[in-house]
């Protein structure tokens, strides 16, 4: 927890085009993780392909600088999904209420090479619709 908080400190003390919605951070023995979630809606600006990975990638490093015994980072974005009025929305019979729409994993030994790994895809999940919108320039 105090990862957590330690993380979000670093990454909120600018202003993000993107909203960051969750710092979560996970220990097992010695192995530690950081999970990042990302609004993929309603950004402080108008985003392009180029500046949501450079946004993802400062992101990123950023947590490995605020909390250097990290193994890893994963970074992800959502969006709200329409559940419709009435619909089961927890428990077993659930309906989703987001999708991931991009997501990111990268070990501490890759931290260096995040922003090539974006740029040529390897190991990205981007949702099609997702990157088209962004291709064209949008506000979420």
């Amino acid at each position: 927890m105090v990862t957590a908080r330690r993380i979000a400190a670093a990454l909120l003390a600018r202003p993000l085009p993107a909203q960051l919605l969750r710092v979560r951070c996970e220990r097992l023995n010695s192995h530690s993780d950081c999970g990042l979630i990302v609004a993929g809606t309603k950004f402080h600006r108008r985003l392009d392909v180029r500046a949501w990975e450079t946004e993802v990638a400062g992101l990123v490093e950023g947590a490995f600088a605020a909390a250097p015994e990290l193994e890893e980072v994963d970074c992800w974005a959502t969006v709200p999904l329409d559940a419709g009025k009435g619909v089961v929305v927890s428990g077993d019979h659930a309906k989703p209420t987001s999708a991931t729409v991009f997501s990111i994993t990268v070990p501490r030994a890759q931290r260096a090479s995040v922003r090539a790994r974006l740029s040529s895809g390897a190991g990205v999940f981007w949702d099609p619709a997702f990157r088209a919108a962004l291709s064209k320039g949008t506000g979420g």
